[in-house]
């Protein structure tokens, strides 16, 4: 059983969104410079919350997305769901029919491990994430990165026009 890319991207994005989305919306282009997801990949996620009311959309200037409830109520399990994305450690995706058709011997085994670790996720909010230290820690350091592009972008653009203005 894994979490594919699709899980991880949506939790990674939900907790982004959470973490800057307090004061005003927050644009998928920043989510993505944050976090080095594609942007178009993003859009395919956030239409998927969108529809799963995990997410609001604000339209306009300033505008982006906001978490559609407090983070506390909208658990990891929740976004996982909404990107369809299967937590099941059988080989048969939970049909039955692992082996010539039939039920392999480890079959129940391997069905109780997914809903123990669907339970595992369903238990775990955004809130309860946003709260650790170490996901602060990372969240800060991702901030002072982006700050860095921007004023290197800023000091060669000023570069650019004072090379030009001579």
């Amino acid at each position: 059983m894994r979490l594919t890319t699709k899980g991880r991207y949506a939790v990674t994005a939900m907790l982004d969104l959470a973490i800057h989305g307090q004061a005003k919306p927050v644009s998928l282009n920043d989510i993505s410079g944050r976090q080095g997801i594609s942007l178009s990949y993003l859009e395919q996620l956030f239409a998927k919350l969108r529809r799963c009311e995990l997410v609001s959309s604000v339209r306009g200037p300033g505008g982006g997305y906001r978490l559609s409830r407090a983070g506390s109520a909208i658990s990891i399990a929740q976004v996982v769901d909404a990107v369809n994305e299967s937590m099941d450690a059988t080989r048969c995706q939970g049909k039955g029919d692992c082996q010539e058709g039939d039920r392999c011997l480890t079959h129940h085994l391997w069905q109780d491990l997914s809903a123990q670790i669907h339970a595992f996720l369903n238990d775990i909010t955004i809130a309860d994430l946003v709260n650790r230290k170490e996901i602060r820690d990372v969240a800060h350091r991702q901030d002072e990165r982006v700050q860095d592009r921007a004023r290197e972008l800023d000091g060669g653009e000023e570069l650019i026009k004072l090379t030009s203005a001579s």
